[in-house]
């Protein structure tokens, strides 16, 4: 399903649950569990963890949902809560683990899918391994920048950032990138 019919469909969703349809409720929730549970995931570091996170998150979405007055903001919202339910975790835990782990795990895990598979899992392998050397702000906004289909004014409000910043975090983590995956590119911060 591509990200525009996802994010219609939601929208679509929410306003039936709305109208008190329940079953929206359970298409809505089977819809965005996958994308939520990897940025749990992502973000906590443990993927059980990040299961028992997403469980009160999505008590907190539903009990919530009444209140969200523009269905077109439900992914940045959604995302938001998971984010806040992850830091919370984090604190009680008073862990060490950094967003870095989460996606080196989810990195590592990814798989690669039909067309091209031997050049495509070349590509992916080396694109895994040079984001893993970013800093771990740029590595997030480009994860859900380009993984999740999210615009710079919703991952703003998800790590509650300027939507500048956001962008001077993609564009640092692209240039970066670039120089990781092509040696003979000039280093734009040795300018």
């Amino acid at each position: 399903m591509t990200r525009d019919r996802k994010r219609v469909l939601s929208e679509f969703l929410i306003v039936s649950a709305h109208g008190g349809d329940r079953s929206a409720l359970d298409r809505l929730c089977r819809l965005w569990h996958g994308d939520l549970t990897r940025h749990a995931a992502r973000l906590i570091g443990d993927g059980e963890a990040a299961r028992d996170i997403l469980q009160e998150a999505w008590c907190d979405i539903l009990k919530g949902l009444s209140g969200l007055r523009e269905p077109a903001a439900f992914p940045a919202w959604a995302y938001r809560i998971v984010a806040r339910k992850c830091a919370a975790e984090i604190r009680t835990r008073q862990s060490s683990r950094r967003t870095a782990d989460g996606l080196r795990a989810e990195l590592a895990g990814a798989t690669v899918d039909g067309e091209g598979e031997a050049e495509r899992g070349a590509d992916t392998g080396a694109i895994r391994r040079a984001m893993t050397d970013l800093p771990d702000e740029q590595r997030l906004a480009l994860a859900l920048y380009h993984q999740d289909g999210l615009s710079v004014a919703e991952i703003a409000v998800i790590t509650e950032t300027p939507a500048g910043t956001v962008k001077t975090r993609l564009m640092h983590a692209r240039r970066k990138l670039a120089v990781a995956l092509n040696p003979a590119m000039p280093d734009p911060e040795d300018s």
